[in-house]
């Protein structure tokens, strides 16, 4: 991914630097794409989407912020058009997308395009369910459609505004408000003109901040929510006549000039869009926590498998590019007893996975984030701004290691597992998706074997969205 110093910002201007058709051309060659155009990897790629999307939104039932989230939501409404999936509640539309986004971002478990730095399906997923079951009997090509509509174009605007984090976005929510809106708006059928007003209420509506994740605080989980409640909302209001944005894109006040500061690659949003899938570079995570942690993170647990122990250790440095240093590299503090902050917190990662050379949902609950032992390793470690790494990549990380005997360990990675690098195999996933249902909601193998065959058949579905909440497990 190109820097801003590779790429510096457009110069000032009162014009739009874009045509003002832009975003109408965009919604003209989306209204034209058919399921039979995706291709069949792509479809089986979606679906893996699917099911791990909805392992996440089940293993965050316990976590925190989700259970207080849904009491108030559920105190504000009691019946509905959809479905909040952990404990099978009816809300509108909006609000399920809301309840479902929040727990599919809840644990920091689901899926990124590395390079694009958002997270998809927590957004669109939840949208596209809300959306299914209000408008009725949307059969699973259809959504699988809309699917790929919104995952293809999540990932196209973090690549075109490549330092959008950079800046102090949180490009999930940005971006994906602006992409669910429009798979949302194929699953109503509009035409390009009502697709560009879908956008445009989206856009109306787009916020969000990197500061939460930034303060490790519960926000930063809800904020793929709203961006789902955003788009749900937007799709529907766009469906109704209500005339949006004309130029949410390429307009004076719009994303690329207002937002993004000129920073724009446009034509990796629009080129060779529905031919070049950026579907296939999506990563599935293996660790519930930051992704910017996640090298690091691997390479503790190499470094332990080589025989590091942390009472070896006197001092460790890591290094990484200046965004994922902004992200996760401040000094650990367990005295904010803070899940969210372990999560974006490069040396308590690195050192829970020297300790236990491993890192899974049970490393970031309350008692694992306040060991004492990690904690003092974590105090020992000193995350750097490395000026040798591209500022933007997420993918690198330089570990350097000192000894008590004096010795020094140097490693580094420059590929990120569970990247299309270095990827989980599909055990590997059906595995977490196992995990993460039986960890938030009691299930049984059994029945998490019977959502992921509801999945891998969701093409024959005549009702997608029925078919994924009838076979999602009740909370126990």
């Amino acid at each position: 991914m190109a820097s801003a110093q590779l790429n510096p910002p457009c110069p000032a201007s009162n014009a739009p630097p874009f045509d003002d058709d832009y975003t109408l051309r965009l919604c003209e060659q989306l209204a034209r794409w058919r399921y039979d155009d995706i291709p069949a990897d792509v479809v089986h790629t979606l679906k893996l989407f699917l099911i791990d999307t909805l392992g996440v939104i089940g293993g965050a039932a316990h976590a925190p912020g989700i259970r207080e989230l849904n009491q108030r939501l559920a105190k504000w409404e009691a019946a509905g058009a959809a479905t909040g999936l952990i404990g099978r509640r009816r809300y509108s539309p909006p609000t399920a997308a809301l309840a479902n986004g929040a727990a599919a971002h809840a644990l920091d478990f689901d899926d990124q395009h590395d390079p694009a730095r958002v997270h998809a399906n927590c957004v669109v997923l939840p949208t596209l369910l809300a959306a299914a079951e209000d408008i009725g009997n949307v059969s699973g090509k259809d959504f699988l459609l809309a699917h790929a509509i919104g995952a293809e174009l999540h990932a196209r605007l973090g690549l075109a505004c490549y330092n959008s984090l950079g800046k102090g976005w949180h490009p999930t929510m940005i971006f994906g408000t602006l992409a669910a809106s429009l798979a949302a708006g194929r699953l109503l059928k509009l035409d390009a003109e009502g697709l560009r007003n879908a956008l445009g209420m989206a856009f109306h509506q787009a916020s969000g901040s990197a500061q939460s994740m930034r303060d490790g605080v519960l926000s930063k989980r809800l904020g793929a929510g709203f961006a789902a409640r955003a788009a749900v909302l937007g799709a529907f209001l766009g469906a109704d006549g209500l005339t949006g944005t004309r130029r949410p894109l390429e307009g004076s006040a719009g994303l690329f000039t207002l937002y993004e500061r000129g920073e724009v690659k446009p034509e990796i949003l629009t080129g060779e869009l529905g031919s070049h899938w950026r579907i296939r570079e999506y990563s599935f995570k293996p660790y519930p926590c930051c992704r910017c942690n996640h090298t690091a993170i691997g390479l503790g647990i190499k470094l332990r498998g080589e025989g590091v122990k942390p009472s070896d250790v006197k001092a460790v440095e890591i290094g990484m590019g200046n965004v994922n240093w902004l992200t996760v590299g401040e000094p650990y503090d367990a005295r904010r007893a803070s899940v969210v902050h372990a999560q974006f917190n490069t040396a308590y990662g690195f050192a829970r996975a020297l300790t236990d050379a491993r890192v899974d949902l049970r490393s970031y609950q309350q008692a694992a984030i306040s060991d004492p032992a990690v904690v003092a390793l974590a105090a020992k470690t000193r995350v750097i701004d490395d000026p040798a790494i591209e500022p933007t990549a997420i993918e690198p990380a330089r570990v350097k290691v000192t000894l008590n005997d004096g010795r020094v360990i140097e490693v580094g990675s420059d590929t990120i597992k569970g990247s299309p690098q270095e990827p989980m195999s599909e055990g590997e996933l059906l595995a977490k998706f196992r995990g993460c249902l039986e960890f938030g909601l009691g299930a049984t193998h059994a029945d998490a074997d019977r959502l992921a065959d509801a999945v891998l058949n969701i093409d024959k579905a005549t009702d997608a969205a029925q078919t994924l909440v009838a076979a999602f497990p009740l909370l126990q």
